[in-house]
């Protein structure tokens, strides 16, 4: 009873043990010795080990073991558990389930399919426990065997070393979550680490392409430009040995633009025939090439190159080609001496990159130089076009002033011409009466005068001061509405005025140019609208419109309607004219404003008379006109100007 109170009290300080150890011990293999140790003082343990489980590669190492008969593996060396061989420890790891073997049926179960082959000296008695955590995971095996025929494990034995497994699986759970903490972190700090190189790398590759896209606003020269790249490409990788070459498809030549090397020198010749070298070979196959000698002396051998000029001796060499609008500009490359400075994949792939922003900087700069060209060139085609410009507006503006002059010329023509039929009248009755004086005084100084001569006298006299009265008032009224239409036309000054009394003044100064022809013009004006505008520029627009009505609406009949539509709405005039002519084609219409256009050509139109009523609407009366029209059915002109009342 002593003995069995002796070993409880083991076994209790066995798993106090493995707390402790567990809590204070960071290294596994250590960890298992003392529970070695500890386990010697309970039960016979001469032979013991611990194989750990990784899930992830299937495979077990024994990180610690003792035998007196078989040797100790490797405790990194993996073993995979489908690989072909047997054994009782991969069996408990696999089946999460103990074993316990004597010799006797340590015979019988190698027999079996199974565990055919099983490895390993044979035991007088084998004892193993899986070593489950809380997830139900297997993490390993624990093993104790004895070769002795003497140190049997009895079934309390058996039940102490399952105990014992289960504290070590929990102390094993903690170990592993320990060591995968620190695999993770370790992973976590190697994967930051390269995150920060490859920032650190980024920024460095982003700084570069900044500063090749500033290059191509800041420098102007080519030379400058390529040696500022050199600088560049040599902060990203080793470029000791750098040349711009560029490539001229016209000629099937090849320019060096910027050399620099460790040994060669500038050729002589700036220029080469487009021919089978290394650069060569970069244009024909429109890749880059990373060269190094095995591979320079495999493409000479294929016949892809066939010389190398310069250079002989490279060890490393990278030809890039720089694309623009993809087509081949020219080729970058880079090329070492030193065979432990080789380029790699990853350097042609980072000249790649870098050369198609080079290529935007090029193409930017080339550009901006043939910008530059065609703005000279466009600003000495703009200085004489200013100068064409203003001379044809000069010629315009003397053809719209004689324009206006002869439009006057022919309001005077037909004022006068319509004045000297009641001047005519006036004089011939004048004429008549002083006839009739004459006559009167010779029969008063005969004596012959009576009552019926009297008479007749007075009748005669009556009736010729009637005419002369009615002609002179219709010259004077024709003298005055001319009067104020002519001053109104030859200035662009603003007064106030009613505008139907305006309209009025100037249908009778058109009243020439309405004989002979049944056009009858109607007006619907309010006669109390004031406006405060320029009468003239009114005057203008009006004559033009109704001349351009006889003109061409109704040339092709004697008698035609004319309506001039007026009205304020709020602190524009709306102005409408509208005729009853034959009207105009979609494609006339939409020239009809411009200067020059007549159709009319050849018959004396000058094609100024629309052009300048849009001018005198859109400009000196500020406002819009548009004109609408269908053949056959007439031209309406549709004009809003601002006034001030």
């Amino acid at each position: 009873m002593k003995n069995r109170l002796e070993r409880l009290e083991a076994v209790q300080a066995m798993v106090l043990e493995i707390g402790r150890l567990s809590s204070h011990t960071s290294d596994i293999r250590e960890f298992i010795q003392a529970i070695h140790l500890a386990l010697s003082r309970i039960m016979y343990a001469a032979n013991f080990y611990i194989a750990l489980y990784d899930r992830d590669e299937n495979a077990v190492r024994f990180a610690y073991f003792v035998d007196e008969v078989d040797d100790a593996p490797d405790p990194e060396e993996r073993f995979k558990l489908d690989e072909s061989g047997y054994s009782f420890t991969k069996w408990v790891i696999l089946n999460k389930k103990e074993m316990i073997v004597t010799a006797e049926e340590d015979e019988q179960l190698t027999s079996l399919p199974e565990l055919k082959g099983v490895t390993g000296t044979r035991s007088e008695h084998w004892m193993g426990y899986p070593l489950i955590d809380h997830q139900k995971d297997c993490l390993g095996a624990m093993v104790i065997q004895s070769y002795d025929q003497r140190h049997l494990y009895t079934h309390e034995d058996q039940a102490l070393f399952q105990l014992i497994a289960g504290h070590v699986s929990n102390a094993l759970q903690q170990f592993q979550s320990v060591d995968r903490l620190e695999k993770a972190v370790s992973e976590r700090t190697a994967l930051l680490k390269y995150e920060i190189s490859e920032r650190r790398r980024s920024e460095q590759i982003q700084k570069a392409l900044y500063s090749i896209a500033e290059l191509s606003f800041s420098v102007a020269d080519a030379d400058e430009l390529y040696g500022n790249i050199h600088a560049i490409v040599d902060s990203l990788i080793t470029a000791k040995n750098f040349m711009v070459a560029l490539y001229h498809a016209e000629t099937e030549e090849i320019s060096v633009q910027y050399f620099i090397d460790e040994k060669d020198e500038l050729p002589a010749m700036h220029r080469f025939p487009l021919g089978m070298g290394m650069t060569s070979f970069v244009i024909h196959s429109g890749k880059a090439q990373l060269i190094d000698q095995s591979r320079l002396q495999d493409l000479i051998a294929q016949g892809d190159i066939k010389q190398v000029l310069g250079g002989a001796d490279t060890q490393s060499w990278i030809g890039v080609p720089i694309l623009i609008n993809e087509l081949i500009y020219g080729v970058i490359i880079v090329q070492s001496y030193d065979a432990k400075n080789k380029y790699s994949e990853n350097d042609m792939e980072l000249l790649v990159y870098v050369a198609s922003h080079i290529a935007v900087a090029i193409d930017r700069l080339n550009s901006e130089r043939n910008l530059l060209e065609t703005k000279a060139d466009l600003e000495q085609q703009n200085n004489a076009l200013n100068s064409a410009l203003l001379a044809l507006r000069e010629a315009q503006s003397e053809l719209v002033r004689k324009e206006k002059m002869a439009s006057l010329g022919g309001l005077v023509a037909g004022v006068a011409h319509e004045i000297n039929t009641p001047l005519g009248i006036c004089v011939t009755a004048t004429t008549h009466l002083i006839e009739e004086l004459r006559l009167t005084r010779r029969d008063i100084d005969a004596e012959k005068f009576d009552d019926r001569h009297r008479a007749q006298f007075l009748d005669v006299l009556e009736q010729s001061l009637r005419i002369l009265n009615a002609n002179t008032k219709r010259a004077a009224s024709l003298v005055r509405s001319f009067k104020q239409v002519a001053v109104d036309q030859t200035s662009d000054d603003k007064r106030e005025f009613y505008l139907e009394s305006y309209l009025n003044e100037i249908m009778v100064s058109l009243q020439p140019k309405l004989k002979g022809k049944n056009v009858e013009i109607h007006i619907d004006c309010p006669n109390d609208l004031k406006i405060n505008s320029h009468p003239g520029a009114l005057s203008q627009i009006v004559t033009n419109f109704v001349v351009n009505s006889l003109n061409h609406g109704f040339e092709q009949t004697k008698e035609g309607q004319i309506h001039l539509r007026l009205q304020r709405l709020d602190s524009h005039l709306l102005f409408e004219y509208e005729d009853n002519g034959k009207g105009m084609e979609q494609e006339e219409l939409e020239k009809l404003f411009d200067p020059f256009y007549t159709t009319k050509r050849g018959q004396g139109g000058s094609g100024l008379g629309a052009h300048i009523v849009f001018n005198l609407v859109t400009g000196l009366l500020h406002g819009s006109i548009r004109a609408s029209s269908q053949p056959g059915k007439g031209l309406l002109y549709q004009i809003r100007i601002p006034i001030e009342t």
